[in-house]
């Protein structure tokens, strides 16, 4: 394990990963260059609200969002992957809804 790769919080030293894959509804095609960026963008503004990190993301197939996140262990991988789903969609169909 690299030393940069360690966070220090106030009670611990700690390196969580996770790697977060999730397809659209029904594995339609729809996720296009201008709707990964809006992601990307978007990913981040949520991480930052919430208080972890999105190391990077990924839209493979233009049907799946692959997604790795650092997050302090305090954190539940199932809060992160309700706030970027949940909060994402919704921005989502706000913005490109026809």
């Amino acid at each position: 394990m690299r030393k940069n790769t360690v966070k220090h919080a106030r009670t611990c030293v700690y390196n969580v990963n996770n790697h977060i894959v999730w397809s659209v509804n029904y594995r339609r095609k729809v996720l296009n260059q201008e709707i990964e960026g809006y992601l990307n963008d978007l990913f981040q503004e949520i991480a930052q609200e919430k208080e972890f990190e999105v190391v990077m993301t990924e839209v493979s197939e233009k049907d799946y969002v692959h997604i790795f996140v650092s997050a302090h262990p305090k954190i539940a991988p199932s809060y992160i992957v309700k706030m970027l789903k949940g909060i994402s969609v919704r921005k989502l169909l706000l913005a490109f809804r026809s």
